[in-house]
């Protein structure tokens, strides 16, 4: 197993990427998956590293990589030592992020015989499942997508996090972090800028133009985002696959941090659905 950690994606007038790659040696031309962490998350969070080794052992390179503004600093990727960064985050800067990742992934790869960079499929949790969903919808280099306790609506999410007359008016909110206890600031350019691109922000749009087959994960016991958006998201595009993990919460019953040598009943099943799903 070749498993690299922490290379820098640098890029010329835009904050650094921080990447981790996961591809085995003993199969040739692997597709490759792209995942993408959530709201308040980051590629180390709980369990992910251990999914990434599960899912690189069946024969496909695995990528993760924190977006650059979601308050991870090169020097300490996990958690949120820079808040500043974190308050000018946005839909649009993570899009593009994503966009500059697979640019790099390209790049990082075409030589290699054990992976196929025409064969890219994206992995987005949460709020990633979102950003995943429209990538997938405008990129032709993106062949199949997965969305695990994805979000259906950037706008509901955007508009009430709290009073807007207040956010503008202080030019900042803030939501505590409750495993951290941090107040981790929003300033109102998030908004601004969702505003400025809602027809691109809109997922059902994008779902309801996907080209590429999209499997569709979700927990039957999140309380962090509804079942309800699965079905949302599986009736706007009638093609996709929908798996309901029994008995899964939003993060599918793994913590952080996580300790435990074997993932939870529940990611195990995630991650079955996941290497069955790139590799037919």
């Amino acid at each position: 197993m070749q498993v690299e950690k922490n290379k820098i994606l640098k890029r010329e007038g835009k904050k650094p990427i921080l990447l981790d790659t996961f591809y085995s040696e003993e199969f040739s031309n692997q597709p490759i998956t792209i995942f993408c962490h959530g709201y308040k998350g980051f590629k180390d969070w709980g369990a992910w590293n251990l999914m990434a080794k599960s899912i690189a052992e069946a024969g496909i390179c695995f990528v993760k990589f924190n977006f650059s503004h979601n308050g991870g600093t090169m020097e300490n990727p996990i958690d949120f030592p820079d808040l500043e960064a974190f308050g000018n985050n946005n839909y649009s800067k993570e899009l593009d992020d994503l966009n500059d990742v697979i640019d790099w992934v390209i790049s990082e790869f075409k030589n290699n015989s054990f992976v196929d960079v025409d064969n890219i499929s994206l992995i987005g949790h949460s709020r990633g499942g979102g950003i995943t969903i429209l990538k997938a919808s405008e990129d032709k280099r993106i062949k199949k997508l997965i969305t695990l306790a994805s979000v259906c609506d950037f706008a509901k999410r955007t508009a009430t996090i709290g009073n807007l007359e207040e956010w503008k008016e202080n030019g900042v909110k803030y939501v505590i972090n409750g495993r951290t206890k941090q107040q981790m600031p929003h300033y109102y350019q998030f908004y601004e800028d969702f505003k400025a691109n809602e027809e691109r922000l809109h997922i059902e749009t994008a779902e309801k133009q996907l080209q590429v087959p999209h499997l569709i994960i979700h927990g039957n016991n999140d309380t962090s985002v509804k079942i309800e958006e699965a079905y949302a998201l599986h009736q706007w595009n009638p093609n996709s696959h929908l798996k309901i993990i029994e008995a899964a919460d939003h993060v599918f019953n793994v913590r952080h941090p996580w300790t435990k040598k074997l993932l939870s009943i529940e990611l195990q099943a995630v991650v079955t659905s996941i290497k069955r799903f790139i590799k037919n």
